[in-house]
């Protein structure tokens, strides 16, 4: 029987998936999504795990659409960040995993929302989905306390030809098209459930075929030419492959178009792994000093080419060299031996009584610390280099207490002048936040250089790490580097294709010839734009699913 042509077609509510189906498609998401990180790195099961959530979260109440996203967020987040637990206990990894899978409950709700869209208009179910997770990433990445951005799906991407992408738009265009190629594979995955289950046409086309409703849809039309059934399964699931793989047609560059220098990064090491590392202050500096010596003595020896910078990690003194004559004078023995400029990750005091500062400061040969070439972290982490809420974080962990200064921020990016090269200095888990590292490059720097400390971690951070390095190269076509403590240190080229990578918990030195760079790809120029606008159509989503839902409310019968 036919709808008069002159009445609008009904909206078909449908059924979600039945929740014994739902929950473990909720828990395999999670776990799909962790295994696209490294240090697995299986970046393909990244857009399935967004796959999978959306399946499980459509047509849901939006109370089991967030209890989905909870799980789906636990199932990533509890061993993503399992790195946390090493030193700290426990409890401070169980809340930041449950915080963090709460913004992955946001998203299975927000998913459950527009479900009425979707099902309005099925083709925008990929835009949909990739939106959705852009406006979880913004909302994440920035509270509380400034955000925590790991485990954000651009970060999944180190090694896929989708991360060529982040020279257009930065992580937050890496997101979305990983998530759409994720809404591409479930709207195939439910037009090949609905076709399946839907008889040969025989009937004049519009006409219903009884008996055909499966748990995703309403009552499914047969008609069309029998060739044709299976044209809505085919065309998502090829535009899919086409996005990724057409992704390898952006443009990188392969090495900077500038100027070349030599740059030897230094992993000193530490006496020990945990919290306690900074006990041994003294030692971590000598290993890092002793390592620049013997590199040296290699230069004078004609085994290696003397660089023209070095760069030490974080902490690599977390004795004041400012205030501290015989750890200033053991940094300048190794400048004035290796004959080279060193970028020395320093724990500094004040400038206020009870402050400390974490920054990077150039120590020059001959005339030792250059105080106008300094950095001072901008993104202090809270809960570890400073303690919001004190007293209520103490209840948690007494650990807290390590921290008896908190760290100041600084105030302006880090852009180093070190003799041949400008460096876009950042440090640890400020290579997560978009603008930190893009206010070097916008800046003048040419090298982006990360210094970080993973001496109370293991080699999975490091690694996590390094991928954001990754895409940070992309991000702007710079070449990178990221020099740890213990590693994983390494080389990154503006194709985000890693060189001269450490082992973990050794020491080791590492000498390359750089081409630097000083152009501005896309992604630099638009800034976050991208995000503001994808995020935007997000929440104009949501508007719009409300509107829809009230139609189908006031809706007689």
């Amino acid at each position: 029987m036919h709808t008069p042509a002159a009445l609008p077609r009904p909206v078909v509510p449908g059924r979600p998936l039945p929740l014994r189906v739902a929950v473990p498609l909720a828990v395999a998401a999670g776990l799909a999504l962790l295994v696209a990180f490294p240090p697995y790195g299986v970046w393909p099961l990244a857009p399935v795990g967004v796959a999978l959530l959306a399946a499980a979260a459509h047509r849901r109440r939006l109370r089991a659409g967030a209890g989905l996203g909870f799980l789906t967020g636990v199932a990533l987040f509890a061993p993503l960040l399992a790195w946390t637990n090493l030193h700290t206990g426990y409890l401070p990894w169980v809340l930041l995993s449950l915080l963090q899978a709460g913004y992955l409950a946001l998203l299975g709700a927000a998913t459950a929302w527009v479900s009425p869209l979707v099902d309005r208009a099925r083709w925008a179910w990929p835009a949909l989905t990739g939106l959705l997770w852009v406006g979880q990433e913004a909302l994440r990445d920035r509270t509380p306390f400034g955000g925590f951005p790991w485990g954000r799906l651009a970060f999944s991407q180190d090694s896929s030809p989708l991360l060529r992408l982040a020279a257009l738009g930065g992580a937050p265009l890496v997101t979305f098209v990983v998530a759409l190629v994720g809404g591409l594979l479930v709207t195939a995955v439910w037009q090949a459930w609905v076709t399946a289950r839907r008889p040969e046409p025989t009937t004049t086309p519009g006409d219903a075929a009884p008996g055909a409703e499966g748990p995703l849809d309403g009552p499914a039309r047969g008609g069309g030419a029998p060739g044709w059934r299976w044209t809505p399964v085919v065309v998502p699931a090829v535009v899919a492959v086409a996005l990724t793989v057409g992704a390898l047609l952006v443009p990188v560059a392969t090495a900077g178009s500038g100027d070349t220098v030599t740059v030897a990064i230094v992993q000193g090491n530490v006496p020990r792994l945990g919290l306690d590392f900074n006990a041994q202050r003294q030692a971590v500096l000598n290993n890092h000093v002793d390592a620049t010596i013997e590199l040296a003595e290699r230069v004078a020896a004609g085994q290696q080419r003397r660089p023209d910078l070095v760069v030490w990690p974080e902490n690599s003194s977390d004795i004041d060299p400012l205030r501290n004559p015989t750890a200033g004078a053991r940094i300048s023995q190794a400048a004035d031996t290796v004959g080279a400029p060193i970028l020395v990750g320093a724990v500094l005091l004040g400038p206020d009584a009870g402050q400390v500062r974490n920054a990077g400061i150039l120590w020059r040969p001959g005339t030792g610390p250059d105080l106008e070439q300094l950095y001072t972290k901008r993104h202090p982490v809270p809960f570890a280099e400073y303690v919001p809420l004190r007293d209520v974080a103490r209840m948690v962990s007494k650990k807290v207490d390590l921290i008896r200064s908190d760290f100041v921020p600084g105030s302006t990016p880090g852009v180093v002048r070190a003799g041949p090269t400008v460096l876009g200095d950042v440090i640890c888990f400020e290579v997560a936040y978009d603008e930190v590292v893009r206010d070097t490059v916008t800046g003048g720097a040419q090298l982006l250089v990360v210094q970080t400390n993973n001496a109370t971690f293991d080699v999975a951070e490091a690694r996590q790490q390094m991928a954001m390095v990754r895409l940070r190269a992309v991000e702007h076509g710079r070449p990178a580097l990221m020099a740890s403590t213990v590693g994983v240190s390494g080389f990154v080229a503006p194709d985000g294709r890693v060189s001269d990578a450490t082992g973990f918990n050794t020491r080791e030195v590492v000498v390359r010839q750089l081409r630097l760079d000083d152009g501005r790809t896309l992604a630099t120029r638009l800034g976050w734009w991208p995000e503001v606008a994808l995020a935007a159509l997000a929440a104009a989503a949501l508007v719009g699913a409300a509107v829809l839902r009230r139609r189908q409310r006031v809706r007689p019968g």
